[in-house]
């Protein structure tokens, strides 16, 4: 990443600031009384705001994070080795900012705003970094869903459009993975989608925007990246930069997602600048308004009434657990800030059930009330279906006899479960999930001669999509089925059938 590089963050800054419209405000000089560890204590600077960009003497930039009566406490936004105590600082009056708008998609972008993917980037309009979230007067109730393309998660865990649902697991689990699926699920359905990597080592950034490019997912995506090799105070910006960019096309209408990836590295960047800026240290020497970090990023995302254009913003936060630990202190946190979660289970992922989602302890309070009707008909019985039957096979590790309804059950669970696993980056559409789960739900997978469920699933949904294809079409385009889209699905597995 740092080959995309075209400018440091002091010169754009420059730029950036001698843009501004000045105002008669006349801004007194501070003075450099103590700096260390990218962190600097300002004496004697009036009319300060909390936010505020700080121009230092050797032409770098900070950002005004501790307002006291004598000066102000700020972190720097550049690596500056040349600011030394007595330096002068002055005031520039503006927050910082980030650019918004349609020439962003497609983009690279770091939290300030600056092009990483070696090309200039021209822009009409800025956004504070910063912005209040939308009242509750100007929200309407989640009711649109967001299609994963993940049959799981789908199905048991429905995501609407405008709500949060946390993806936490320990790492190497699969959250990015689910993440990425998502967005490339958006191909076609009109969402802009802004992916914000946080103190990720720029070449696991260079993979995921690889990934989106190659698959054409960029098309209608913006990445926003501070990597490790960032300063605390660049990884702290960037999933209140990436918002904003989403909060523009909200506010035209649009339907956005977005994901923090992850809010985890966010809490340890935003604990290091606060014990530099020795404020007092909490629960795990976190300062005490570390909920507030994060609630106030997360009420952002909303889905707006329709006198207002009804748009949306979905976000997707990434916590990353240790020791699958989802009581520790930041897990807590964001799962009562957030409208349900994703758990993913280190146990599942590495005995192959991937999406490793452990159904058991995932949830969505958003409810059926975003899922399309298609789906509500064929998943409504899927959970206690699952939660019997992990129930019942701890007792069938011990060998014991079970009357015919029990193995059938036994069987049922164990196919439905095969089912569930999916290849990264394969996406299903809304038919797709429709046809297998019902055919799951009709036991049609659960024969002695389906050894194979995978190819079974794939034959299945090669002969809906050959013979029936405006079937699969009205239900992409309507979300609901009827008796005779049933009597297609039937009248495709008795094909499946008589093949096999």
């Amino acid at each position: 990443m740092d080959d995309f590089r075209v400018e440091n963050i002091s010169a754009f800054l420059q730029r950036r600031v001698s843009s501004f419209v000045t105002s008669p405000v006349v801004y007194d000089y501070g003075t450099v009384s103590r700096i260390g560890d990218g962190v600097v204590r300002v004496d004697d600077l009036p009319g300060r705001c909390y936010g505020e960009l700080l121009k230092l003497g050797d032409g770098a930039f900070g950002m005004t994070l501790d307002l006291e009566e004598n000066g102000v406490g700020a972190v720097l936004l550049d690596k500056s080795e040349n600011i030394t105590a007595g330096d002068r600082v002055t005031g520039t009056g503006k927050v910082c900012d980030i650019p918004v708008g349609e020439k962003l998609i497609g983009r690279v972008i770091d939290p300030i705003g600056r092009p990483l993917d070696r090309r200039p980037l021209e822009v009409d309009e800025y956004y504070p970094v910063e912005r209040p979230a939308p009242k509750l007067i100007k929200r309407q109730s989640v009711k649109k869903p967001l299609q994963t393309g993940i049959m799981a998660i789908d199905s048991m865990i429905p995501i609407g459009r405008g709500q949060r649902e946390l993806i936490i697991g320990d790492r190497q689990t699969g959250k990015t993975s689910i993440a990425i699926d998502t967005v490339l699920n958006q191909k076609g359905k009109d969402v802009i989608c802004v992916y914000c990597a946080i103190g990720q080592k720029a070449s696991t950034v260079a993979g995921v925007i690889q990934e989106l490019r190659e698959s054409g997912a960029m098309d209608y995506s913006v990445v926003v990246a501070a990597t490790a090799s960032d300063s605390p105070a660049m990884q702290y910006l960037a999933p209140y930069a990436a918002c904003t960019v989403c909060e523009y096309f909200m506010e035209k209408g649009m339907d956005t997602l977005v994901i923090y990836d992850d809010l985890s590295k966010h809490a340890v960047a935003y604990r290091t600048m606060s014990l530099l800026l020795h404020r007092s240290p909490g629960r795990e020497a976190y300062p005490g308004d570390i909920f507030y970090l994060h609630s106030r990023l997360l009420e952002r995302a909303a889905s707006l009434s329709d006198s207002l254009g009804g748009g949306t913003m979905t976000a997707l936060p990434i916590i990353e657990t240790t020791g699958g630990n989802i009581s520790a202190y930041i897990p807590t946190n964001v799962i009562s800030i957030t409208d349900g979660q994703i758990y993913l289970e280190s146990e599942l992922f590495h005995s192959g059930i991937r999406p490793a989602v452990n159904i058991g302890l995932s949830v969505s309070r958003v409810g059926r009330a975003a899922q399309p009707s298609a789906m509500r008909k064929v998943s409504s019985s899927l959970r206690i279906d699952l939660a019997q039957y992990r129930e019942m096979s701890v007792f069938a590790r011990f060998g014991s006899d079970f009357d015919e309804s029990v193995k059938k059950m036994l069987v049922h669970g164990e196919k439905l479960t095969e089912l569930f696993v999916q290849p990264k980056g394969r996406c299903y559409a809304l038919s797709d999930e429709t046809a297998l789960l019902f055919a799951a739900r009709k036991n049609i997978f659960d024969g002695e001669d389906v050894v194979d469920v995978h190819g079974a699933a794939d034959a299945y949904l090669s002969e809906l999509h050959e013979n029936s294809a405006d079937v699969m079409e009205k239900i992409d385009r309507s979300g609901d089925f009827d008796e005779e889209d049933e009597k297609v699905f039937l009248k495709a597995a008795e094909v499946i059938n008589k093949k096999s």
